[in-house]
């Protein structure tokens, strides 16, 4: 069997704000305690831990697959809330999403600097 993603720590300066910002985003409830972890569990069994860091936050870069229909509910909340997005993940082409192998895709920050991405189609790399 391949090994599957069971969950991952996120590094943040506010555990519950910063997972809050991305569960209200994907439509997903509050965030749980779990020891010292803000806890997001996602679809297929992963589960994003926040923890506050210690010190300097390094960014990391979190993409999520979503459906059309999702992409536009998040795509909406994001748009209400007048965050700034990008179409690349170098902060190219400010308030655009991209097009890429015939999906939808966008990136914003989160509230301690980690890339969040979007997107409707999975990368295809041959």
């Amino acid at each position: 069997m391949p090994a599957r993603l069971d969950h991952t720590i996120v590094h943040s300066r506010d555990r519950f704000a910063s997972a809050r910002f991305l569960a209200e985003l994907i439509g997903e409830p509050e965030p749980k305690s779990f020891g010292p972890f803000a806890s997001l569990p996602l679809d297929g069994g992963v589960t994003l831990d926040y923890l506050d860091a210690p010190a300097e936050i390094v960014s990391q870069h979190l993409a999520f697959l979503v459906s059309e229909d999702e992409f536009d509910e998040i795509f909406a909340r994001m748009k209400e809330r007048e965050l700034p997005y990008w179409a690349g993940p170098m902060h190219e082409k400010p308030q655009r999403i991209n097009h890429l192998f015939g999906g939808r895709g966008v990136y914003l920050d989160d509230p301690d600097g980690h890339s969040i991405e979007f997107i409707t189609r999975t990368y295809v790399i041959d």
